[in-house]
């Protein structure tokens, strides 16, 4: 009878009949992926997450086959997203976009409901990129060493504006009370967009952005770049001098960005994930398209390259919360 020859093929063969199931399983690697795939990162509409995430979205939808879904979840500097990630069902179909305040939340905050690096499966890193101290075009301070000289003369009188309370762009801000001996007082909002508008609306009088959003500003003449925070001066900004130029000699911040996927997900889809994240970054086009969106590099990775990253990044940044003397959330 039919029935028992394929009972007979179960008792006999194991290993084609685990085979046959896991093909037909709901996260193999054969099927995967048959229908469209989530993508959440934790800042703002128009940021430079939301920017890297629909262009790497894109690209990976092209070599995957299926439609990304870029979905923003701001908030509590990317800490909403990657707990809706952690928590989402690990079969490949939700993904999230972390920056280099991932790592910084292990620092800053008492208690996560997820662990940064273990609670998710690394995919790979996309981007490195330096962020931007800026204030408004018509500010006193036409230096970084103005605006340090300034803070000295009356602490606690000035304020910086950032995407928000554990972001890279608010440890930068605090790195650079730590190592330049001020106090200038943070002030978070949410997103880069906001950060921009208080800026220019006068609500703050100095930034930590994201050269990708100010450059047009800067180039126009509303805003003025005092410094970039990489040891090098960017592409995208090659007027603007480095943090270490204005005598901050040591000072280094530059933020990233990656793939991960919830604690769990098959290996073999991470396999896959990786290689068309990878096949995707290779693409000059789309290459070029990260790079000028963050004015930095592209620089992929495997899933245990990035883990390794977020796990030293978590030491760096848990001593400068320490040094800072940072309270934590």
């Amino acid at each position: 009878m039919p029935w028992m020859k394929r009972l007979v093929a179960a008792v006999f063969l194991p290993g084609v009949f685990l085979g046959v199931f896991l093909a037909n399983g709901p996260a193999s690697a054969e099927t995967y992926p048959s229908r469209p795939i989530r993508l959440l990162h934790g800042f703002a509409a128009g940021g430079a997450a939301d920017t890297l995430s629909r262009i790497i979205a894109d690209g990976l939808s092209k070599k995957l086959g299926q439609p990304i879904i870029v979905e923003a979840k701001p908030g509590a500097g990317g800490n909403i997203a990657a707990d809706a990630v952690a928590k989402a069902a690990p079969d490949g179909y939700t993904l999230g976009l972390v920056t280099g305040a991932h790592a910084i939340s292990a620092a800053t905050y008492k208690s996560l409901a997820y662990q940064p690096a273990e609670s998710f499966d690394m995919v790979s890193t996309l981007v490195y990129y330096a962020l931007v101290i800026a204030v408004r075009n018509d500010h006193p301070a036409k230096s970084l060493g103005d605006l340090i000289a300034m803070a000295k003369e009356k602490p606690g009188a000035l304020s910086f504006g950032s995407v928000g309370f554990g972001s890279t762009h608010h440890l930068a801000g605090e790195l650079l009370n730590a190592m330049a001996g001020v106090e200038i007082v943070h002030v978070p909002y949410r997103g880069d967009s906001q950060s921009v508008t208080a800026l220019l609306g006068g609500e703050v009088p100095v930034i930590v952005g994201t050269p990708v959003l100010l450059a047009s500003q800067i180039q126009g003449g509303a805003i003025r770049g005092l410094a970039v925070t990489s040891p090098a001066r960017t592409a995208l900004l090659p007027n603007v001098p480095t943090v270490q130029e204005a005598g901050i000699q040591g000072y280094d911040v530059r933020t990233w960005a990656g793939l991960l996927a919830p604690k769990g997900t098959p290996p073999a889809i991470i396999a896959t994930l990786n290689a068309a994240t990878l096949e995707a970054l290779g693409d000059p086009d789309l290459k070029q398209r990260l790079e000028t969106a963050v004015g930095g590099e592209v620089r992929g990775s495997s899933p245990e390259e990035m883990k390794k990253l977020i796990e030293t990044e978590i030491t760096k940044w848990t001593g400068v919360v320490e040094r800072a003397k940072l309270p934590k959330i």
